[in-house]
């Protein structure tokens, strides 16, 4: 009979994604998405990662006071929790913000990118457009594997043991929720699956740099 043997393993290289469920954020969405769309009807959209659909200035934080505030105040606090120096001790941090908002509808989603010049990114959902709900929507949130297509490409069936995801070397997704904000590491490579529904999908974006 084989003997198990006791092996040390540790899950070197794992990239931190935190999300948080905002309590009681049905009447902070309905001022954000009034304030959003009314901005939409002001502004030609910018072109950035968006496929479709509109993408505002960077603005947010002035144009849509106090209640864009209160969104990228906690994903400042997350960050700071998630944050620390060499040692691993936390650290003070003073953030600098950068912030804007999405719209999409039928078929529009963004391309795969990045963010540079920032340490971390978030994302926060005003309006998932029924997504939620129903996945056959689409509109996923998608992060691709840093590591790139090794882990999978020679034995596409086969995974790392351990709490690592059946997709290494593909990607993950997390699905839209109003009141779901997600904070990133600014240069993992993500994108936004099209949206199929009828909806209006409503979501704020930020960047936060040293």
């Amino acid at each position: 009979m084989a003997t198990r043997m006791n092996v040390a393993m540790r899950g070197l290289f794992a990239t931190p994604v935190a999300a948080l469920e905002v309590p009681d954020a049905a009447a902070l969405n309905e001022k954000l998405a009034a304030a959003i769309l009314r901005r939409r009807d002001q502004q030609a959209s910018i072109q950035a990662s968006n496929a479709g659909g509109w993408h505002s200035d960077h603005g947010l934080l002035e144009w849509a006071a106090p209640w864009a505030g209160e969104v990228i105040e906690l994903g400042r606090g997350i960050a700071g929790q998630l944050t620390a120096n060499r040692r691993g001790e936390r650290v003070a941090m003073d953030w600098k913000v950068q912030a804007w908002a999405n719209v999409n509808s039928l078929g529009h989603a963004n391309v795969c990118h990045y963010h540079p010049g920032s340490f971390w990114s978030g994302t926060y959902y005003v309006d998932d457009g029924g997504c939620a709900a129903d996945h056959s929507l689409g509109g996923e949130f998608e992060m691709l594997d840093p590591r790139g297509p090794g882990p999978g490409m020679y034995a596409p069936g086969l995974k790392f043991a351990g709490e690592d995801g059946a997709s290494v070397g593909a990607s993950e997704v997390i699905w839209p929720k109003p009141g779901l904000l997600v904070l990133f590491p600014s240069w993992l490579m993500h994108q936004v699956r099209p949206y199929r529904g009828t909806r209006t999908r409503i979501s704020i974006a930020f960047n936060l740099s040293l």
